[in-house]
């Protein structure tokens, strides 16, 4: 039976003392990132995985605690495949917003240019697509009111992995999250001192139970969610299994 792999590569928020911004590694058939904030970098180096080998990268928005990493990977990328190796082609993914940045960004940056392997950017928004034998289903979350905001759901044989980036309880996070195996799902803050844009401990429980997924991972802390039992605070709501994300960790979906 096929099976897919979450390496949690930051579960904190921009400048989190001990944990890294917003990046996981997914494994199935293969290998690709959601999302790559500030300092995911170095824990992906840390999984013993090719950085070489990543073929897709899929963001969920553009705040920076979400894909400031992606400069010193797409840097070294662009120096290994003229100066060291040949490197498979990298496509990036993402919502509305995606193209017109990423275009800058590789025009401005000294190097970018000439990086020696086919660089793809496309954007997605609510309809299924496929990498390899993964299927990815983005879908519209809310967050931010001045950004088109994307979670995403992946299926691999008969599992499913949801991601919320960063999002509030809407309709379109239950969609995504709807008989989930794991939902790794915006934990920012404790239900007790709830903030906006995100979710707090409840919210994602509420989400976890209303959807009926299997197993819920907590992650996105901002540093006073760590002062509390999110954990605790989610199970008000749902039954089911319960895991307070931390970097590097790595679960079997």
């Amino acid at each position: 039976m096929p099976s897919m792999r979450l390496t949690i590569l930051g579960s904190g928020s921009n400048l989190h003392p001990t944990r890294a911004a917003a990046g996981y590694l997914v494994r199935t058939d293969r290998t690709f990132l959601l999302d790559f904030g500030p300092r995911t970098l170095m824990n992906l180096l840390k999984t013993g995985a090719d950085r070489h080998r990543i073929t897709h990268i899929l963001f969920s928005h553009f705040h920076a605690d979400h894909f400031a990493d992606f400069i010193p990977f797409f840097f070294d990328a662009a120096y290994y495949s003229q100066q060291l190796g040949k490197r498979e082609g990298l496509t990036i993914i993402g919502p509305r917003g995606t193209k017109r940045l990423f275009n800058v960004i590789v025009k401005t940056f000294p190097g970018f240019s000439s990086a020696q392997f086919r660089l793809t950017i496309r954007e997605v928004a609510d309809r299924s697509f496929r990498i390899g034998r993964t299927r990815i289903t983005p879908r519209t979350v809310v967050h931010s009111q001045r950004l088109h905001c994307l979670g995403y759901r992946i299926q691999y044989g008969k599992k499913v992995l949801a991601y919320s980036g960063d999002a509030t309880y809407c309709e379109g996070l239950l969609k995504l999250c709807r008989k989930a195996d794991v939902a790794v799902l915006d934990c920012s803050f404790p239900a007790n001192r709830p903030g906006r844009g995100h979710m707090h401990a409840e919210d994602c429980g509420r989400i976890a139970q209303e959807a009926g997924i299997t197993r819920l991972i907590l992650s996105h802390f901002y540093p006073i969610a760590d002062r509390y039992d999110v954990t605790r605070q989610a199970e008000r709501w749902f039954s089911g299994q319960i895991t307070r994300g931390r970097d590097l960790l790595t679960v079997r979906v």
